[in-house]
């Protein structure tokens, strides 16, 4: 069998398993060899703001989606003249999780104030994200439309500040990167996404092209590297990291990846047409863990996650690569 007959094997798989679990959505985004204009928010959901301005540093935002009001926090760095676009990176919680406890862990907005961008912290209801696939907790039961509520906070920031729509990204760990996974099967509004500790759930069966950097240690039992039954209150059953990077890399139509290894880090690494990549990084060892985060703490425990690695820093390789992969202008 090919790679891009495995590929199509996986991607129906995908839909296979999204089919028999609980509230997954229908995918709607369509696959086009080159770059796609972006789209508004996801389906017809109205979103109000409760502010018409935003002030630099961190503030907080409501939003009514969906007939629920949900919340987004906000950092935009100090110092910038006005009315200068600004790349914005959406990072997205894991399982249990807040809004408040990713912006303290992982480290994006002293990143976002020495490269000049903008950083959302949306609020998963519950403190979980209704991935696809059934999962995950009580948001994937009631039904609620994550998608939507992102694409919300998306259009908010960029009526209430310039942003750069050529720069939009997405990133997150585990249900947040499960979510990520998401965004990038159901909108266009993203230039590339970055996952940590993490999978793909539920259906993507006519994604838009995009970059996708997937970081994930070879030792996570939560969301285990080869697939399969994760540990963990929610269980995560999902494909093997490698298939749904192959899966990324026939939608890019990408150049078979080069492999390189320093210390305990393998990069896979896809050039793919107009400027986009598809990158795998393994940390050999590693568990459910943002590597180059602070040490774990008590809510840390709480949420699962093993202690940080040191093998590299996710955030900057998250950025580094956010920065090189802007939207690509339509051929």
């Amino acid at each position: 069998m090919t790679r891009r007959d495995d590929s199509r094997a996986f991607w129906r798989q995908l839909g296979r398993r999204a089919r028999a679990g609980a509230g997954a959505a229908i995918c709607t985004v369509l696959l086009t060899a080159g770059c796609t204009a972006r789209s508004g928010a996801h389906g017809s959901a109205a979103a109000t703001a409760s502010a018409s301005a935003v002030a630099t540093g961190s503030s907080v935002s409501r939003l009514h989606v969906g007939g629920l009001e949900r919340t987004y926090r906000l950092h935009l760095p100090p110092g910038l003249p006005t009315g200068t676009r600004v790349p914005l990176v959406v990072m997205l919680h894991g399982g249990f999780g807040t809004a408040a406890q990713a912006e303290q862990t992982y480290g994006w907005d002293a990143e976002a104030d020495r490269h000049a961008f903008a950083v959302a912290y949306p609020d998963g209801l519950d403190r979980a994200w209704a991935a696809g696939g059934g999962c995950c907790g009580r948001p994937a039961a009631r039904g609620v439309d994550d998608v939507a509520f992102i694409s919300a906070v998306v259009s908010d920031i960029e009526h209430r500040h310039p942003v750069d729509t050529r720069r939009i990204y997405a990133t997150g760990i585990s249900n947040g990167g499960l979510m990520a996974y998401r965004l990038a099967c159901d909108t266009r509004l993203f230039a590339a996404i970055g996952t940590d500790s993490a999978t793909q759930l539920g259906p993507c069966s006519a994604p838009a092209p995009i970059s996708v950097l997937h970081i994930h240690g070879t030792a996570d039992h939560n969301i285990p590297y080869q697939g399969g039954r994760g540990e963990g209150p929610a269980h995560i059953d999902g494909p093997a990291v490698p298939a749904v990077l192959a899966g990324w890399r026939t939608v890019d139509h990408c150049t078979p990846p080069t492999s390189g290894t320093s210390g305990t880090v393998t990069r896979l690494t896809a050039a793919c047409p107009y400027g986009r990549a598809v990158e795998l990084i393994t940390v050999s060892g590693a568990g459910h863990q943002w590597p180059g985060s602070a040490p774990r703490t008590a809510v840390e425990r709480l949420l699962g996650l093993d202690a940080p690695s040191n093998a590299l820093n996710a955030t900057d390789t998250f950025w580094s690569f956010f920065a090189a992969h802007p939207a690509c202008p339509s051929p």
